[in-house]
């Protein structure tokens, strides 16, 4: 497929999944429960950090641990008492077991308590989004008692993951369209910094596209990845995200 042809195919699909029907059956539809900011990005960050495997169990996991919130994530992180965890010890998302969610919540409370939204923590260096992503995984678990297998749950570029899951978060943080899926809350970041989240599904149709010649998926080929798209929209490269994800789970490409 020519340039051309490839990228009125790819506008094509990012017309037909970016839109609200696409909401439902992805983790995004978490964070669109909730209407407060801070409710958004902590519904948001836990949604993608639960997104790995069948997405029916990870919506189902999400709303399992936000009835458990009580439905207002913010007030329960910032405000809850000591017995107010017991509830907490059972959760379980696969490999994401009670001791993470323990630390995931006593970090988010540290960092809401001095700063008022989630945005700051991924604004930490001023450099591009990989010296961005290594510097809020270092700040993440800056905390004295940061468990260490609780490090596998947020990844960084610096090893050498894709880091798929926060780069998803980011697109869902960042982008603002009028499409009503992604959010666009934060300004500090621009569309054209993100990198664009790939899974083994947007890696293989990458492939098939020619997007994408690196041979293992790591961090380097979603930098390859991204950079392939911005030259068909170097202000927004991941609106493709949309295309190429929808390609390989929908329609198997």
């Amino acid at each position: 497929m020519d340039k051309k042809k490839l990228h009125r195919f790819l506008d094509q699909k990012v017309r037909q999944y970016n839109n609200t029907s696409f909401i439902a059956r992805d983790p995004i539809a978490i964070p669109h429960r909730f209407s407060k900011r801070s409710d958004i990005e902590i519904a948001g960050f836990f949604a993608a950090t639960f997104s790995w495997g069948n997405r029916t169990t990870i919506l189902n996991k999400s709303i399992e641990l936000f009835q458990l919130f009580d439905h207002t994530p913010h007030a329960f992180i910032t405000q809850h008492r000591q017995t107010d965890l017991k509830k907490l010890l059972t959760f379980r998302h696969r490999t994401f077991q009670s001791i993470d969610l323990l630390y995931f919540i006593q970090f988010l409370r540290q960092h809401y308590a001095q700063h008022a939204s989630l945005e700051s923590a991924f604004c930490r260096s001023n450099g591009n989004l990989e010296d961005r992503l290594n510097a809020f995984h270092h700040y993440f678990f800056s905390l004295p008692d940061s468990p260490e297998r609780t490090r596998k749950h947020v990844s960084s570029p610096q090893r050498r993951s894709t880091c798929k899951r926060l780069n998803m978060f980011l697109r869902w943080m960042v982008r603002k369209d009028g499409n009503g899926v992604d959010f666009g809350l934060w300004k500090k970041i621009q569309p054209a910094e993100l990198i664009c989240p790939i899974d083994v599904h947007v890696s293989r149709v990458a492939r098939k596209l020619g997007l994408v010649e690196r041979k293992q998926t790591d961090w380097q080929t979603a930098v390859e990845l991204t950079e392939s798209l911005k030259r068909l929209d170097p202000t927004d490269p991941v609106k493709y995200d949309f295309a190429l994800f929808s390609l390989g789970v929908n329609e198997k490409f």
